[in-house]
């Protein structure tokens, strides 16, 4: 039994353990038994499927206190905050791509929580690659202050691009590489058609499959923003991909609720970049103006205020008394 107390980026394999058997254990539950036969997932459901993995991502960060200790809890609550509020707006650009192929809502489920697999193999090498350059060169971590205030700025400036899923390289070169179905083929990523007069058969890809890898790449996008944030919030490996994956994992189910309501969080995108430049901007004040380093409770009390504020601000600002003068104008014209 001596192997399960052997070290593994920091931490004994057995914490590794218990958190690849609970979400793994979450997987199998989620396919396996709630959508064992794909169905389109309403928001009411979305909300109770979301609530579901928000209480447990909660409560691992009482497992992780008990084991770990209370600064370790607080900065997985942190990166869970994190994690979880960027990838929000990841939301709006799966949105667009589920929208170009043309994927029905009783589909994306499917091609979500696979995308979940790919998502625990690529956070967990950007993770583990991430943590052994800030393990030699500590001064990388300046670098990805630098880099999270510098892109929060952008995302202030940028308003509200949309993403150009024809454009993409990658969807490019899989179109002219490989043969791609002209439609879905229900809920099939692959299939075998004939490719010529000859009869013979030959592997095709759908549509299904395109938008899948779409959604990944999206995701490995995104962490070149998250991964940077949490690092500055903590160095611990097993916090930062833990609360990732948990993070994540939750977010996945609420989007078929927040896919029908996302016009609504205007100033979501303002709170997102307030919260990179604040992560990055306590990381450099640390080092450069001699400020003490900003306690976890109290980054996390900032954090989560800034992204409630947001959302609020939002719902507020979007609410249906709000909108309907201006709407009223639109129709009506200009006074005369």
């Amino acid at each position: 039994m001596d192997i399960l107390f052997l070290d593994l980026m920091g931490k004994p394999l057995w914490t590794w353990g218990v958190f690849f058997a609970l979400v793994l254990a979450l997987l199998v539950f989620d396919l396996g038994v709630l959508h064992r036969k794909s169905h389109e997932i309403g928001i009411r459901e979305s909300l109770w499927l979301s609530a579901f993995y928000i209480t447990v991502g909660i409560a691992f960060s009482g497992w992780v206190w008990q084991h770990l200790g209370s600064q370790a809890a607080l900065d997985y609550l942190t990166g869970f905050v994190v994690e979880k509020s960027l990838a929000m707006d990841n939301i709006f650009v799966i949105a667009m791509i589920f929208g170009y192929f043309g994927i029905p809502r009783a589909y994306q489920h499917r091609v979500l929580v696979y995308g979940i697999l790919g998502v625990i193999i690529l956070r967990g090498i950007m993770i583990g690659a991430g943590a052994a350059v800030v393990a030699r060169f500590e001064w990388v971590l300046l670098i990805f202050a630098g880099f999270l205030i510098l892109t929060g700025i952008k995302m202030l400036r940028s308003g509200d691009e949309e993403y150009d899923v024809a454009a993409n390289p990658v969807l490019r070169f899989m179109r002219r590489r490989f043969r791609v179905t002209e439609g879905l083929e229900g809920e099939r990523f692959f299939v075998r058609r004939p490719r010529d007069l000859s009869g013979r058969s030959a592997l095709f890809l759908t549509p299904l499959f395109l938008a899948l890898v779409m959604v990944e790449l999206a995701d490995v996008i995104f962490a070149v923003d998250s991964i940077p944030a949490i690092f500055a919030i903590t160095t611990d490996p097993y916090i930062i991909y833990t609360s990732n994956i948990f993070a994540i994992l939750g977010l996945r189910a609420l989007y078929f609720a927040l896919s029908a309501m996302l016009h609504r969080f205007v100033h979501l995108k303002t709170a997102l970049s307030l919260v990179l430049i604040f992560i990055g901007s306590k990381v450099l004040a640390a080092e450069f103006l001699g400020i003490e380093k900003v306690p976890p409770a109290l980054s996390l009390g900032v954090t989560a205020g800034i992204l409630v504020g947001g959302v609020v601000l939002s719902l507020w600002r979007t609410r249906p008394a709000a909108i309907a003068p201006a709407l009223a104008i639109k129709v009506e014209g200009p006074a005369k």
